[in-house]
C-alpha cells in the first residue's frame, strides 16, 4: 500500500493499563479549545475500558474527531494504519495503547510520516506497586519513554518517595504527578543527588553505581566533557574496529533479565588491547564529547590513561537498585 499522506503526522501517545485514567485525562484535554482548535483528530484506542469519551462535551460536538478502536494486533500494521490516517484525513493522531502491548510492537508498526510529539503514562496508584511486582517489565517499557508520569487517585497515606524511586529507577527525565483523591494535584519536586561527586575533576564510580552514571552521561554528555573517569569494568572489539579503538563498560538489567544488555563508551589507546572474556579492567580516562566512528554522531569518548587488571565486581549486572 502506498505512503498517502506525505506529511509528517504528530502522534500523541497515551500509556497505562486498564483503568488506569487514561480516557479520563484525554476528555478533559480534548475539551480544552487551547488544544483540540479543531484539528482533524484520529483517535486510535488499542484497548477498551468502562470509561468512554463524551463527545458532547467537546467543542464543535467533536465533529473533527473520529474514533477508531483497535484490539487485534493483526491489525497493527503499517498499511492498515497508513489506510485509516489517509480516510480520516488526519492531521495529528492520539493513540490510547494497551497497556498490555509492548511498545516496540507500536513502533515497529507505525508509517513512516508518524512521529511522536508527546508521551504520557497514567496509573492508578492504589494498584501500581502490583503492577510493578507482578509485571515490572511492562511498567518499565512505559515509562523508559514517557515524558510525564501521571499518578490518579493518590491518597495522602501513600508515600511518594517510593513511586519516586521507581520512575527514577528507570528515567531521569520524566516527570512526575500525583493527583489526589481530594482533587489536588502535585508535581514530584524530589532532588536526585547523584551518589558520586560530579564536580571533582576526577570521578571515580563505585561499581554499584555504574548503571546511574551510565544512563546520566548518556542523558547529558557534555557534564563531564574535560572530567578524568575510574571505573570497572568489561573491553570488547571486532574487525570492524579502528586499531586503537574498542568498547569498554559493563551489562546493565534496567527490569529482567531478558533486558540486559552491554552498555559501553567508545575508548582509544595507543597500546594495543586485545580483549579477554570476563577479564575485569579498571579503566582511568579523560573524557571528550565528539563525533566518533563509533557512534552515529557525537557521544563521550575515553582517551585512557590507564588500564589494569581489576576483580570482578560483587554484582557483575550492574542495575539501578
Amino acid at each position: 500500500m502506498p505512503n498517502f499522506n506525505q506529511e509528517p503526522i504528530p502522534v500523541f501517545l497515551f500509556l497505562g493499563f486498564l483503568e488506569s485514567g487514561k480516557t479520563k485525562f484525554l476528555q478533559e484535554t480534548l475539551e480544552d479549545k487551547r488544544f483540540n482548535s479543531g484539528e482533524q483528530t484520529l483517535i486510535l484506542s488499542f484497548e477498551e475500558g468502562i470509561e468512554e469519551l463524551d463527545f458532547t462535551k467537546f467543542p464543535k460536538k467533536g465533529k473533527n474527531l473520529i474514533m477508531r478502536v483497535i484490539e487485534d494486533k493483526e491489525e497493527m500494521n503499517v498499511p492498515n494504519l497508513a489506510r485509516l490516517a489517509y480516510e480520516t484525513r488526519a492531521e495529528r493522531i492520539i493513540i490510547e495503547y494497551n497497556g498490555m502491548w509492548q511498545i516496540s510492537e507500536l513502533f515497529s508498526n507505525m508509517p513512516d510520516n508518524w512521529g511522536i510529539y508527546q508521551v504520557m503514562f497514567f496509573a492508578d496508584a492504589s494498584t501500581f506497586m502490583t503492577y510493578n511486582a507482578n509485571m515490572r517489565s511492562l511498567v518499565v517499557d512505559k515509562l523508559n519513554i514517557c515524558e510525564l508520569a501521571v499518578f490518579n487517585r493518590f491518597d495522602k497515606n501513600m508515600d511518594v518517595n517510593e513511586f519516586h524511586k521507581i520512575v527514577r529507577g528507570v528515567s531521569r527525565r520524566a516527570e512526575i504527578c500525583y493527583e489526589y483523591t481530594d482533587g489536588q494535584v502535585a508535581y514530584d519536586d524530589i532532588e536526585d543527588p547523584l551518589p558520586f561527586d560530579i564536580e571533582a575533576d576526577h570521578i571515580v564510580i563505585d561499581d554499584r553505581d555504574y548503571a546511574i552514571w551510565y544512563r546520566d552521561i548518556m542523558d547529558e554528555p557534555e557534564k563531564y566533557d574535560g572530567k578524568i573517569i575510574t571505573f570497572k569494568g568489561l573491553a570488547a572489539k571486532n574487525k570492524k574496529f579502528p586499531p586503537e579503538c574498542f568498547a569498554f563498560g559493563r551489562h546493565i538489567m534496567t527490569c529482567c533479565v531478558d533486558d540486559i544488555q552491554y552498555c559501553w563508551a567508545a575508548a582509544v589507546w595507543d597500546k594495543p588491547v586485545e580483549p579477554k572474556p570476563k577479564q575485569w579492567l579498571t579503566i582511568t580516562a579523560k573524557i571528550k564529547v565528539q563525533r566518533h566512528k563509533l557512534y552515529k554522531g557525537e557521544g563521550p569518548v575515553l582517551y585512557v590513561e590507564s588500564l589494569e587488571n581489576a576483580d570482578a565486581p560483587e554484582k557483575e549486572v550492574a542495575t539501578f537498585y
